[in-house]
């Protein structure tokens, strides 16, 4: 087996130093994959059954440090988005005449949005992608109240009970 890790004394040291300003853990396992090969030489099994990996996965490790370098350890986080059809602030200003629309008391509906969406994008846009928008901007969905806040509940309960006149139970017996 090939040497991918010089076992020198600088090579160990900044591998320890750098494993004491670990930001995650699985910085801290890649460093300690690559700096237990160094200053103990164990096998890449050996590795595997240490840190709870695949010896396969030892061995991309050790690649990647022969070709990278320290470079191997600065982790991208997951996630974002990749496939998106406007950047947040494109978003953003498509949303501002809608946003002083909603000010001034008016009401929104999601297809005028969506129009103007596609119109910017240049094709067809789901619905669903409209709502996402809207919510990573923190609108959200205001239904109209189901009546009216002075409501008389009493009152209204009474003029159910009572007949109309027009029909045959609103008629005076005869």
């Amino acid at each position: 087996m090939k040497n991918l890790i010089s076992c020198d004394k600088p090579t160990i040291a900044a591998l320890a130093d750098r494993l004491k300003r670990a930001n995650s853990h699985a910085e801290y396992q890649r460093i300690q994959c690559v700096l237990i090969r160094a200053t103990l030489g164990s096998t890449a099994a050996q590795i595997a059954q240490l840190l709870g990996w695949s010896t396969a996965t030892v061995h991309v490790i050790h690649s990647r440090w022969a070709k990278e370098g320290d470079a191997l350890f600065d982790l991208r986080g997951r996630g974002g988005r990749h496939h998106q059809h406007l950047s947040p602030a494109e978003e953003g200003r498509l949303l501002a005449p809608f946003t002083t629309k909603a000010q001034a008391g008016g009401l929104l509906h999601v297809s005028e949005i969506k129009q103007a969406m596609e119109e910017k994008v240049g094709s067809a846009v789901a619905s669903s992608t409209v709502y996402r928008m809207l919510d990573r901007h923190g609108w959200r969905k205001v239904i109209p109240r189901p009546r009216h806040p002075k409501a008389d509940m009493q009152a209204q309960d009474a003029f159910k009970k009572t007949p109309h006149s027009g029909t045959p139970r609103g008629r005076a017996p005869g």
